[in-house]
């Protein structure tokens, strides 16, 4: 698994999406609740950005028609999306924030 540093801990602010690319993916890497999470950004129902929604209670939702997505699994715990959005190991080296989008062979 290929970790990739996407930015510094100090750049995520509490519950506010940051959008990044890992190897031409884009992901929202997401500070809550004391832990780190990394989505991909783009929501399975509209194809839209999901780092522009809100984030609450370790769901993000999706700005344009409410979706929303455990940052944990990528599951929808809301409507209209019914599919899941993955999810991205995160690994936190002192102020470096790194994020593998590989899967294991």
């Amino acid at each position: 698994m290929a970790f990739v540093r996407v930015c510094a801990l100090s750049d995520l602010e509490e519950d506010t999406p940051k959008l990044v690319e890992v190897d031409g993916t884009p992901v929202s890497v997401v500070r809550t609740g004391g832990e780190v999470f990394a989505i991909n950004d783009i929501c399975s129902h509209a194809n839209v950005s999901l780092s522009e929604g809100e984030v609450e209670d370790c769901q993000i939702e999706c700005w344009l028609h409410g979706s929303s997505f455990d940052l944990r699994t990528g599951k929808p715990s809301g409507l209209p999306a019914t599919r899941p959005v993955p999810v991205y190991p995160v690994q936190i080296q002192g102020d470096d924030v790194l994020v593998s989008v590989t899967q294991e062979s």
